[in-house]
C-alpha cells in the first residue's frame, strides 16, 4: 500500500524523488533504482513506487544535466493556428534560434481548438521535451500550469496570460490597432470602419482598443463605425465587403481597418467587384501582416507584428529558465514593437514604393 500523501504541498514546486520516496515508504537510493536500474528492485516495491509517481505526477527532469553536458535537446512549440503566417514566422524565428543553441524543435498547430492544443501539450509533457512554447489565443492558465508542475517550463508568446509563473513574449497589439487608425486619419479619412470578430479573443481585443484610442485623440473630427462580422476568416470579410458596398455613398465610411489581413482582403474584392474604388473612394488596411493576404490585385497596407523575433525571444526566455538553478528563476515579460508596412491599398500606387516600412514611433503613442 502507498502511504497517505501526508503534508506535501502541491503548490511548493514540482514533486521529486524526497516526495516520492515518503510517498511510497521506501528510501531515495530505492526511487533512484526503480528509475534507473528496476531489475535490482523487487516487483511489489516497483509497484509502490510508481504508484507514488503517477499519484504525484513525477517526472524525471534532465534538463540541468542535459544543459551541462551538452547532450542534444528537444522543445515543443504549440502554435495556435499555421494559416496565419504570423506563427509560421515565430516557429521559424523558434528553430533557427534553437538550433543555434543545440535544441531540436517540434511543432505542432491546434488549428484553432482547445482541446487539441490540450492534447499537444499533454504529449510533450509526456515526451519529457526541456521545455514548452505556447502561443494560444485564449486563456490556458490550466494547462500551462500542469505541465509546469512536472518541472517543464513554459513561456507564452503572443498572449498576456493571467498566469505569473511564465516568462511571456507579447506583440504589443493594441499599439498595433492605434497605429494603424493613426495612419488612416493622417491620410484625411474621417470615417473609418473596424471590421472585426470574436472580442474574446485577446489580440482582437486590444487592436481595437488600440484603435479607439486613436480616434479618440482625433478629437471628434474622426468617427469610428464598428462593424461586427461572423468570423476572421475570408467569409466574414465578404460579408462586410458587401454591406460596405450597398451603404449610400455619402455614408459609407472612407476608410476600413480589418482587424485580420484575410478579413480585408476579402472586403477588398467584394468593394472592387461593386465598382467602389480602393483607396480613391475607401482605403483598406489590415492588423497582422498575414502572407496569406498578399496575393490580391491590390497590396494590401498591414501592421508587421515581429513573428521571428517573438519565437528567437521565447526559446532565450526558456534557455534562461533552463539554466537557472531552481527557485532563483525571475520570469521576464518581453514586448515587441509593431510597425506599419505601407502599400496601394491606404496610398494608391502613385504615392508609395510596394513594402515602405514607416516606424511605429512615429506619432504619438497611446497612453
Amino acid at each position: 500500500m502507498v502511504h497517505p500523501r501526508g503534508s506535501r504541498d502541491a503548490a511548493s514546486g514540482p514533486p521529486n524523488m524526497h516526495h516520492v520516496a515518503e510517498l511510497a515508504g521506501v528510501s531515495v537510493a530505492t526511487v533512484s533504482n526503480v528509475l534507473n536500474h528496476p531489475e535490482k528492485v523487487a516487483q511489489a516495491t516497483r509497484d509502490k513506487v510508481f504508484q507514488a509517481i503517477d499519484q504525484l505526477g513525477f517526472t524525471l527532469n534532465q534538463t540541468a544535466r542535459a544543459l551541462r553536458s551538452g547532450e542534444a535537446r528537444t522543445i515543443g512549440l504549440v502554435v495556435v493556428d499555421l494559416t496565419n503566417s504570423l506563427f509560421v514566422d515565430v516557429a521559424r524565428g523558434a528553430q533557427a534560434h534553437a538550433q543555434s543553441n543545440a535544441l531540436t524543435l517540434q511543432l505542432a498547430s491546434a488549428n484553432n481548438d482547445l482541446s487539441m492544443q490540450d492534447a499537444h501539450l499533454a504529449f510533450f509533457d509526456s515526451a519529457r521535451v526541456s521545455g514548452i512554447i505556447l502561443a494560444p489565443m485564449q486563456e490556458s492558465d490550466e494547462q500551462i500550469g500542469r505541465v509546469r508542475r512536472h518541472g517543464r517550463p513554459v513561456v507564452v508568446v503572443n498572449f498576456d496570460s493571467r498566469q505569473t509563473d511564465s516568462c511571456r513574449v507579447l506583440i504589443d497589439n493594441e499599439r498595433a490597432g492605434y497605429i494603424a487608425a493613426k495612419h488612416l486619419i493622417d491620410l484625411g479619412r474621417t470615417r473609418i470602419a473596424f471590421v472585426a470578430a470574436r472580442d474574446d479573443y485577446q489580440p482582437v481585443h486590444q487592436r481595437r482598443e488600440g484603435a479607439r484610442k486613436a480616434v479618440a485623440e482625433a478629437g471628434g473630427t474622426v468617427r469610428l463605425i464598428e462593424l461586427d462580422t461572423v468570423d476572421l476568416d475570408p467569409p466574414g470579410g465578404a460579408d462586410a465587403g458587401r454591406r460596405l458596398a450597398e451603404m449610400d455613398p455619402d455614408e459609407r465610411p472612407d476608410a476600413v481597418l480589418a482587424v485580420t489581413d484575410l478579413l480585408a482582403m476579402a472586403i477588398i474584392n467584394e468593394l472592387t467587384s461593386a465598382g467602389v474604388r480602393v483607396p480613391q473612394d475607401v482605403a483598406v488596411m489590415g492588423c497582422d501582416h498575414n502572407s496569406a493576404a498578399w496575393g490580391g490585385a491590390i497590396p494590401l497596407t498591414s501592421v508587421a507584428m515581429q513573428g521571428e523575433e517573438m519565437g528567437r525571444a521565447a526559446v532565450d526566455l526558456l534557455l534562461g529558465e533552463l539554466r537557472d538553478a531552481p527557485g532563483t528563476h525571475v520570469h521576464r515579460r518581453v514586448l515587441l514593437q509593431p510597425h506599419l508596412v505601407v502599400r496601394e491599398s491606404t496610398l494608391g500606387r502613385q504615392r508609395v514604393a510596394p513594402g515602405t516600412r514607416v516606424r511605429a514611433d512615429a506619432g504619438a503613442s497611446p497612453s
